[in-house]
């Protein structure tokens, strides 16, 4: 029984078959439609360049073929452990539904604003979900009044769709920069002027006091704790997510800002396991429990459960990695680096719109932020994987190519 229709549950009950599964294999989705690809909600599917049908993990048929009962809009809403049972309400009623093994994938939702009743207006949007892309996109018209909350990943790639769509565009971010929690100022400064080239408006260290409701119900303007009043024609709050651990919670297992699982995806009930979003894992490259928001880290985990679920049990120790598409600019990331001594810019950040970005800690590279070179990237995965020794001169030199400085590194390591 797997709780949960993204892409975590979909790709863990089709590995499942790949590995020799045989039993019956359920998934309980809460959303009317089979489990669709998230990332390009805020890219081209708001901007109606990808339609719907394109975001399916894989055709729904696929489902039946693989012989995986789908239910659609079918919520959890309890787990009774001790008769292996989970409650839940869909189209046909309440039912209690017996399981061996349950997974759960249940992902995360949008974090809202302190005033939740601001979320009742029209024109406030978050995304995570489908219909909240399609609530959104009729909105964004040329010369209509966007403001986005929090310069995060989600928070920049609306902005840049919006602008592509002729919105006029104003983002507000709490912290000093753009994209504060996931790289250094550098790499913020340049996001910061590229989406200022193409016209937005950024304001940093600043706070929202609240929004404003007119008496129509929509929202017509932001106010900040400075005094200053945006019109509003669309708000979009993009400020986090947050694990949709409750079920775990209320069922006894561990919680700690997200399902507590070990390197197998086990929770501290063996019969029950937690994958992608909602989870809270060990993490092999700095130690501690995390939490990782990455499709890539959902796949793995997902693959990882299923073969702990059919007896070859390996553990998740992949390196974590992430990417944003603004404009055409690509950024990619691996690695997870919250303690590093020095940093290495390849290419000139300044010129043009490619350059790489290392971080290192003793010599070694742990992690990474790639613009717009693919090939660089592939290296740099391999380089943090490994946790490659480097001459930060020889890295830092574009005519240096990254594959030398591996191989390098190899033939040292023997």
């Amino acid at each position: 029984m797997i709780v949960g229709g993204g892409q975590a549950g979909a790709e863990c009950a089709v590995t499942l078959r790949m590995l020799g599964f045989a039993g019956p294999i359920t998934i309980l989705a809460e959303e009317s439609t089979h489990p669709y690809s998230r990332p390009p909600l805020s890219k081209g599917y708001l901007l109606g360049d990808v339609a719907s049908a394109d975001l399916h993990i894989r055709p729904p048929a696929t489902y039946d073929d693989q012989r995986v009962d789908v239910r659609l809009e079918t919520r959890v809403t309890g787990i009774d452990r001790a008769t292996q049972t989970v409650r839940t309400e869909g189209p046909d009623g309440v039912h209690d539904v017996s399981y061996d093994w349950l997974v759960l994938a249940t992902g995360g939702r949008a974090r809202l604003l302190p005033d939740a009743t601001v979320h009742a207006a029209p024109n406030v949007h978050t995304l995570r979900r489908l219909a909240d892309i399609d609530e959104m996109r009729s909105q964004f018209t040329p010369g209509a009044r966007l403001v986005v909350l929090g310069g995060g990943y989600v928070g920049l790639e609306v902005a840049a769709v919006a602008r592509k769509s002729g919105l006029d565009v104003t983002i507000i971010e709490a912290a000093p920069r753009v994209l504060a929690r996931v790289t250094v100022p550098v790499v913020s400064e340049f996001y910061e002027r590229v989406h200022k080239q193409h016209g937005v408006d950024i304001r940093t260290s600043a706070s929202v006091d609240s929004v404003e409701v007119g008496a129509d119900g929509r929202a017509v303007a932001v106010k900040l704790t400075d005094g200053v009043t945006l019109p509003a024609d669309v708000v979009v709050v993009g400020i986090g997510m947050e694990a949709n651990d409750e079920l775990a919670h209320e069922a006894g297992l561990a919680v700690d800002g997200g399902v507590v699982v070990d390197e197998f995806c086990r929770t501290t009930d063996l019969r029950i396991l937690a994958i992608g979003d909602c989870t809270k894992h060990p993490c092999a490259q700095n130690g501690g429990l995390r939490r990782v928001e990455s499709v890539p880290n959902a796949l793995e985990q997902a693959k990882v459960a299923a073969a702990t679920l059919t007896g070859d049990a390996r553990p998740h120790d992949a390196v974590p990695w992430f990417w944003s598409d603004q404009y055409d600019v690509k950024l990619q990331a691996v690695g997870l680096c919250p303690s590093h001594d020095e940093i290495v810019v390849r290419g000139c950040i300044d010129e043009g719109r490619s350059f790489s970005l290392f971080y290192l800690k003793d010599g070694t590279v742990r992690a990474a932020n790639v613009v717009s070179n693919p090939r660089d990237f592939m290296f740099a995965k391999k380089m943090v994987a490994t946790q490659v020794r480097v001459d930060p001169a020889r890295l830092s030199d574009p005519a240096v190519p990254l594959k030398e400085l591996l191989a390098v590194s190899a033939s040292e390591r023997k």
